[in-house]
């Protein structure tokens, strides 16, 4: 399976106080960082290689997770250096960890989604780069995209309109020709895919289950409740 890069280098502000002495992904649910719920999710469909792109309070995040031995995956780390890159910047430095086409994913996401069918529309499609989209209609969080007949018509995340009901997952897949592309040493990956979609360049494919995330003091409780009642194993 593809490696998965994980975008964990955020200042977390809607977290605070919470997050002034712990990166997010440090952040505790149910008795555990948010970060081994993370990796394990990951490792139950099918990862096996994960590069961590931190920023800030990143090496309290690389001293805790180790090399990813105890979650049955290889761990990876590539931090942004003296300022924060973006998170387009922090994956071009990550590139020589990744190697060729990998998955991308925010690092306040949990997706609880098919992997292995999500890297099989990649690369049935034949594009440089896929998104992958889900109905959200407003409900879970602010819906972004217009998507149509199974493609992504339009995507913003600063000019909405009604025909968005659909909204960005939080997984894509990239290959690295794409930040050549770009001369910016700091960007978002949002302006990578907005040019992508101009240019007919971005495949798209639908998740069904819902995302969960940590990015808010509310979505930290619906975590908490999904994982309490899901079943899920805690790490040794």
């Amino acid at each position: 399976m593809l490696p998965v890069a994980i975008l964990a280098g955020g200042l977390a502000t809607r977290l605070r106080p919470i997050t002034e002495k712990i990166p997010k992904a440090l952040v505790d649910i149910n008795g555990e960082p948010f970060i081994a719920h993370q990796l394990r999710l990951l490792q139950s469909r099918g990862a096996s290689r994960v590069v961590l792109c931190l920023g800030y309070l990143g090496e309290a995040v690389q001293a805790w997770v180790g090399d990813g031995t105890r979650f049955g995956l290889s761990v990876q780390y590539s931090f942004d250096g003296d300022r924060l890159l973006g998170t387009g910047g922090a994956l071009r430095r990550a590139l020589p960890l990744l190697g060729g086409p990998f998955f991308v994913m925010y690092g306040d996401s949990y997706l609880p989604c098919d992997l292995e069918a999500i890297e099989s529309a990649f690369y049935r499609e034949g594009k440089p780069a896929l998104m992958t989209v889900f109905r959200n209609a407003g409900q879970w969080d602010t819906s972004n995209v217009e998507f149509r007949d199974g493609r992504i018509v339009a995507y913003s995340k600063r000019h909405l309109t009604p025909s968005m009901q659909h909204i960005d997952y939080g997984l894509g897949v990239l290959t690295p020709g794409l930040f050549a592309e770009s001369e910016a040493e700091a960007f978002d990956l949002a302006e990578l895919y907005e040019r992508l979609i101009r240019e007919d360049r971005l495949a798209a494919v639908e998740a069904h289950e819902r995302f969960y995330e940590v990015g808010s003091f509310a979505g930290l409780e619906e975590l908490r409740e999904y994982l309490k009642h899901s079943g899920t194993r805690r790490s040794p």
